[in-house]
């Protein structure tokens, strides 16, 4: 059965963001990711994945901003990402640096990168060599570090105009750049919802070993991954059949309380041999 990492930036917001580190920890989590932390000391946050027992695999790259409390409200601001927005080169090398200073004090294996909003009158295919050059450049500054950079393919529902949004166009990507770090994170939320047929396009590939980090969620509403049409006890045991052995990213919405809605993955994990987490 997958391993489970709550997102503390979509889950738990019942509590301020400091104190959901405990709450997914009560819930039995022994993983979390979230999106910026920017806005928090990276020591701060250090001492509470380790006064809670948890590690941090995943986080996102500044989505904007030069400088730290620029990109501490770049998200708020509508930023959404540097590697495929022209003339922005310097605020995405000066993202990836601070993540990677992050990363450093929270002892994180992987950031994802976004890729930003196609500007209005631009062909997307015209951003593709840009978009090359800027994650080679953050791909050989996080093997330095020991770190993965991961791109996402994100629906256009949710992200109108973003420039990544299928799983072929992310492994293009991936093909130009031929670096070992440079690898995917795979929504299947936003999988199900740009293009479907969400188990194939897993048999496909998680065998190349290129997808570091997978996220979940209930489709179309994204709430917990038992509200929707997406078969998740299916998938889960189509990642056990094909050795996927990383984390599985609970990037959803809760519908109510974020602890009264996580019988899914409480059923999930009864169905499987060993310990079960404690609540």
């Amino acid at each position: 059965m997958p391993q489970f990492a709550a997102n503390l930036s979509l889950m738990y917001t019942e509590v301020p963001f400091a104190d959901r580190f405990a709450a997914a920890a009560r819930d039995g989590f022994q993983a979390v990711e979230f999106l910026f932390p920017y806005a928090y000391k990276p020591a701060d946050l250090a001492a509470l994945l380790r006064d809670n027992g948890l590690q941090l695999v995943l986080f996102n790259a500044p989505p904007g901003g030069a400088d730290l409390p620029a990109m501490a409200t770049a998200w708020d601001r509508q930023a959404r990402g540097t590697a495929a927005l022209p003339g922005h080169e310097g605020e995405f090398r000066a993202g990836v640096q601070t993540a990677l200073q992050y990363a450093q004090v929270l002892n994180c294996p992987r950031i994802h990168v976004m890729s930003g909003i196609v500007p209005p009158g631009v062909e997307r295919e015209s951003l593709k060599g840009l978009a090359v050059d800027n994650l080679r450049w953050a791909a050989a500054e996080a093997a330095r570090e020991g770190r993965d950079i991961l791109i996402e393919p994100i629906n256009l529902r949710d992200m109108p105009r973003y420039f990544l949004n299928r799983q072929d166009h992310a492994h293009e990507l991936l093909d130009a750049v031929q670096a070992p770090n440079l690898k995917v994170q795979m929504d299947l939320y936003h999988c199900q919802i740009v293009e479907g047929d969400v188990a194939t396009k897993l048999h496909r590939y998680l065998p190349t070993g290129r997808v570091a980090h997978i996220q979940i969620a209930g489709v179309p509403a994204r709430h917990e991954p038992d509200r929707g049409e997406l078969n998740y006890p299916y998938l889960f045991d189509t990642l056990d059949a094909l050795g996927y052995t990383g984390w599985v990213g609970c990037e959803y919405r809760p519908a109510a309380g974020t602890t009264e809605g996580l019988g899914w993955r409480d059923r999930a994990l009864a169905a499987q041999p060993g310990p079960q987490p404690m609540r």
